[in-house]
């Protein structure tokens, strides 16, 4: 096998077209059986294997910057830059990363867990290698539909403006652009794509080059040719904005990849690469279904089933629900970044699509969309990753709040998430959530606590609020609560909220066994909050522990405390979320025990507040 035998990219070099193509298709068949035993994004990936090939023969990607757009496309980048041998952990706790990370390898040059920035980024760092005096190249790789996102557009617009030296390539495997790409690229392709025609233009400008006053004759006639080129034929979208556009190109073509890109680095100017390419491209059923292999779980790699049997997710049930309410409602709309079955809204998509709204990876378009359409009488409900969310934080306090627009917000995947690490744990959606004034924030611990709290939302509510819930199912409390009081006791009141409840009901299971009587509260209203019960509980017990799934910064914890000292209530206090840092990939109950979420980590802290005098 080659594969076996790639160990730097100088073994990259040496390989003919023939073993790059047999490369290719043991890179693809690596992906299948790997993946199949970690669980990550497959289908991205085996659609870009030849460009990511192309890539490292044509550049040093230790000293070259590849700043991807879509992070979980890294995967051949990571097999063909030296982390082949540890693919068997990926996303595991301690493994190798399902994005890049710089301080994994030195050629991963930038994070990137979301989408649209990586223009903007290479912008960046081709700028600051002007700025010193350096000699490298800089590579934005866009992909899956990076370009429905309005940031991309502002790293184009200004990357097209600044000259700067700086490659994008467009991996195209069947997303939406815009109109000009199509047939006037395809007959631009015939023309421009010839190596005769790169030849002269690289000839000419060597020559003007070395002439006195040669730079100054290439700039007219370049403006002279490209006057007479729109006036002909029309210009792409992206030459309007000021780059040199080779497109569309057969993305599953190492050789022809890497000849374009030895033009494009050769023109010293900003270019965009457009490559068709095929999502899933080598295994059959990620061809046929490519948005199910998108982010998939284990599976058995001869049919592509799952290994586990799925369970009802409070996604599914979110979805469900909704699609029960509006069919009796007709205000209701479901609005959606890129995220239809993420966030359990492909059922709504097929009943009622005339009040489905895909918006594409534009968070933020997605929740003033939304507020337009509250301010017109209807009642949107917003499903987005509580991750993805964050960029979409001036819509919530200008477009909603300000006019305390009802717009319903579904934030899902709220918490850890696992093994997406860093990028994508829900961990500031609590924090950011209860700064936007009247926001009223809902947080279900059971799958029908999460129906009564979505209909509660719709009709109970006037303006913003948000439904915050985890990803994947419930756990052992499965109840609907009437009020905040879980379980009375004497010796510590425990606050908690969400499906962290968990912990706190398998920490309350030790503490008997301890002789310690435990107090639980559980709201599942945080904001605001209803403190009656919180001060009657604490006025009794004398001691409070708050736990929570969020970053320190922000949480409940510090809110209740700082109630409590003015309302002149004595209380020893603890409190334990996820701290001040981000959380690493692993799965849940990992990460859980990392920082100290579960019920071994919470009890000697509840044994510390015991012990404290009251």
């Amino acid at each position: 096998m080659i594969l076996e035998t790639i160990r730097s990219r100088d073994d990259l070099l040496h390989l003919t077209k023939e073993q790059d193509q047999q490369l290719c298709g043991e890179i693809r068949e690596f992906l299948v059986s790997h993946v199949a035993q970690t669980g990550g994004h497959l289908a991205s990936n085996l659609g870009i294997v030849e460009t990511t090939l192309a890539i490292q023969k044509v550049f040093d990607t230790s000293r070259d910057r590849l700043v991807f757009d879509v992070g979980h496309q890294s995967y051949v980048h990571k097999i063909l830059t030296g982390r082949m041998d540890q693919f068997s952990t990926l996303r595991a706790f301690g493994g190798i990363s399902g994005f890049p990370k710089p301080n994994e390898s030195v050629h991963d040059a930038f994070i990137a867990g979301h989408a649209s920035n990586a223009v903007s980024v290479a912008l960046g760092m081709a700028r600051a290698r002007t700025l010193q005096h350096e000699d490298y190249h800089v590579l934005a790789l866009l992909g899956d539909g990076a370009l429905t996102g309005g940031l991309a557009y502002e790293g184009l617009n200004n990357a097209g403006a600044s000259r700067e030296p700086l490659i994008v390539i467009l991996n195209d495997n069947g997303m939406s652009i815009t109109p000009n790409v199509g047939a006037i690229s395809r007959y631009l392709a015939r023309v421009r794509l010839r190596p005769g025609y790169f030849g002269l233009k690289l000839w000419y400008r060597s020559l003007t080059a070395r002439i006195p006053g040669g730079k100054k004759l290439y700039r007219f006639t370049h403006r002279v040719k490209a006057r007479m080129h729109r006036r002909l034929i029309g210009t792409t979208f992206f030459e309007q904005m000021g780059f040199t556009y080779l497109g569309p190109v057969d993305g599953h073509n190492t050789e022809r990849i890497a000849y374009l890109l030895k033009v494009a680095a050769a023109l010293r100017e900003p270019v965009v690469l457009h490559l068709i390419t095929q999502k899933g491209k080598g295994y059959e059923p990620a061809e046929d279904v490519p948005e199910y292999y998108h982010g998939v779980g284990r599976f058995n790699p001869e049919n592509g089933r799952p290994l586990a049997e799925s369970k009802p997710s409070f996604s599914g049930i979110f979805g469900e629900k909704l699609l029960e309410f509006a069919k009796e409602d007709t205000r209701i709309c479901a609005v959606t970044a890129a995220m239809q079955y993420g966030t359990g809204l492909g059922h709504f998509a097929h009943a009622l699509p005339q009040r489905f709204f895909d918006v594409g990876i534009a968070e933020g378009h997605a929740v003033a969309m939304s507020a337009g359409l509250a301010k017109q009488g209807m009642l949107p409900v917003a499903a987005i990753y509580s991750t993805f969310l964050q960029r979409a934080f001036d819509m919530l306090i200008h477009d909603v709040a300000l006019q305390q627009l009802h717009v319903v917000l579904a934030v899902d995947h709220a918490g850890l998430v696992g093994e997406d690490g860093e990028t994508h744990q829900g961990m500031f959606d609590v924090g950011y959530l209860r700064q936007v004034p009247g926001m009223v924030i809902y947080s279900p611990a059971s799958h029908a606590e999460l129906e009564q709290m979505l209909h509660a939302a719709l009709y109970d509510c006037t303006g913003p609020v948000a439904i915050r819930y985890p990803r994947g199912s419930e756990g052992a409390y499965r109840g609907i609560l009437e009020g905040s009081v879980l379980k009375e006791g004497t010796d510590c009141t425990v606050l908690t909220y969400g499906t962290m409840v968990n912990s706190v009901l398998a920490l309350d299971q030790a503490c008997s066994e301890a002789g310690i009587s435990l107090e639980i509260l559980k709201p599942g209203i945080i904001a605001p909050l209803d403190y009656a019960p919180i001060l009657a509980s604490v006025q009794k017990t004398k001691r409070l522990l708050v736990v929570e799934e969020c970053s320190n910064h922000g949480c409940l914890a510090d809110e209740v405390f700082a109630h409590l000292a003015c309302s002149g209530i004595p209380v020893t206090g603890r409190k334990r979320n996820l701290g001040n840092h981000f959380i690493p990939h692993g799965s849940v109950p990992e990460l859980y025990h990392l920082v100290g979420l579960d019920a071994d980590s919470l009890f000697p802290l509840v044994q510390e507040v015991i012990r404290s005098e009251k």
